[in-house]
């Protein structure tokens, strides 16, 4: 497969990520959920929406399988530019794998979580346990190093090799130092969905997320508009 076609392979499923990604969004805006603290209550809400809290994990799959061809091929072509750079995209896709593991591990407790609401005999207190053990990976300080991480590699390897224009590897530094920022919200106290700078609030969703996802959105659309191979522009260099 030549580099011109990879490029546009991993701008289409950088931009099926984005899609996947922000389509869950308004998914979760559906209902009103009580107090993570509350394990009955919240066991009612998680039944009564289980249908949409199983959608947004399903495309969450959809996340994981784009993202992971997106850090294939991203690897594929900072190799290709140069190759004293593979140990860079080498660890751009090793950041990425575990960005998306540690995810996936979040989708699976609050699958879990909903799976025991719908339950003939639900339990309250398991339903709390697992809500709160995806607390710190959704949106929050697990995630947030990751996709600091990852964003970093991908800005330095970007400004080292040329594959894109420098301004998407300042683009990739903002993003990750945003990311950075929201690290410490962990510490901000109780879970309060209303608040703006905790484990469970929206400040930190908002600041961590759409930074990254303009990123890939940008990245995503220079790939498919590559005209010409990594290959040939590092002959070129």
């Amino acid at each position: 497969m030549s580099d011109l076609k990879v490029s546009r392979w991993i701008g289409a499923c950088g931009l099926a990520t984005v899609v996947l990604w922000l389509s869950q969004f308004p998914l979760y805006m559906v209902g009103n959920p009580p107090s993570v603290y509350d394990g009955l209550a919240t066991s009612r809400h998680l039944s009564a929406i289980s249908t949409i809290a199983f959608t947004r994990i399903l495309l969450d799959q959809g996340v994981y399988v784009s993202m992971m061809v997106f850090a294939a091929g991203f690897r594929h072509l900072i190799r290709q530019t140069r190759q004293d750079y593979e140990w860079i995209g080498t660890l751009l896709f090793g950041t990425a794998i575990v960005w998306l593991a540690v995810t996936l591990v979040a989708d699976g407790l609050a699958g879990g979580a909903v799976l025991d609401a719908i339950s003939s005999q639900p339990d309250a207190s398991a339903v709390r346990a697992l809500i709160l053990g995806t607390l710190l990976i959704y949106n929050s300080s697990t995630a947030f190093v990751m996709t600091a991480m990852f964003l970093a590699v991908a800005g330095f390897a970007t400004l080292g090799t040329r594959i894109l224009p420098a301004w998407t590897g300042w683009l990739a530094f903002v993003g990750s130092a945003l990311c950075l920022a929201c690290v410490p919200a962990m510490y901000g106290g109780p879970v309060d969905y209303a608040g703006f700078y905790n484990a469970g609030s929206f400040g930190p969703a908002l600041v961590a997320n759409f930074p990254p996802a303009i990123w890939f959105t940008a990245v995503s659309i220079l790939l498919l508009r590559k005209c010409e191979p990594a290959s040939a522009i590092s002959r070129g260099r």
